[in-house]
């Protein structure tokens, strides 16, 4: 079913922030995972980049997945990213808080990101459900 009168206001900025912020993490996964290591855990010591590398494989699959949302009109599809990207949201903020209270340190730039992803998640469940009204 498509938008039978218009769309929620701001929904397809925040597609293309949405985008553009899983392929810049994706790339910088990808690419230095030892830099985004650094910047969310303040830590100088990275076992293994392998999974780093392959976390950034899955978000540029999301982010393949958001872009092309982004050209559609039809309103299931954008329901199902919006809740694909409030679940990612959801398990990054879970596991970034289990983590960090295992370690018992909480770095600034950790901080940063779990009130970010709060934020995200709001946002996106924000959207899924205007994009759901008729």
């Amino acid at each position: 079913m498509k938008f039978a009168v218009r769309q929620p206001l701001g929904l397809r900025l925040w597609q293309l922030v949405s985008a553009v912020m899983f392929t810049v993490v994706a790339v910088m996964a990808l690419m230095f995972p030892d830099q985004l290591h650094d910047a969310v855990f303040d830590e100088g010591a990275l076992g293994s980049k392998t999974s780093i590398r392959l976390y950034g494989g899955a978000l540029l699959s999301i982010s393949l997945i958001m872009w092309n949302a982004l050209y559609t009109s039809e309103k299931v599809i954008i329901r199902w990213t919006l809740l694909t990207e409030a679940c990612y949201f959801g398990v990054q903020l879970i596991v970034t808080t289990v983590t960090l209270c295992e370690e018992g340190r909480f770095p600034n730039g950790a901080i940063l990101l779990l009130c970010s992803r709060g934020i995200f998640i709001a946002i996106s469940i924000y959207y899924y459900y205007q994009a759901g009204r008729r």
